[in-house]
């Protein structure tokens, strides 16, 4: 079976807390980053809530959001 993509609906009777989505992440260019598999970099350019373009030394890589394998240094 395969996990779904949508988010399971929150009944207000329920006694849990409703799950909080997570924060995007905001890169700016210039900004030194690391990437779970590319490793250090900086983020050359940045298409708003969509990509980031980051120079790791040996490659430029277009890394889509929501930047799941990528931090702020």
């Amino acid at each position: 079976m395969k996990k779904s993509e949508t988010p399971k609906r929150h009944l207000p009777t329920s006694p849990f807390k409703a799950p909080v989505a997570p924060a995007l992440k905001h890169f700016a260019t210039g900004d030194q980053v690391s990437h779970d598999m590319y490793g250090l970099g900086r983020v050359v350019g940045v298409e708003e809530g969509t990509a980031a373009l980051v120079d790791f030394g040996a490659t430029q890589m277009r890394v889509l959001s929501p930047y799941t394998k990528m931090t702020k240094l």
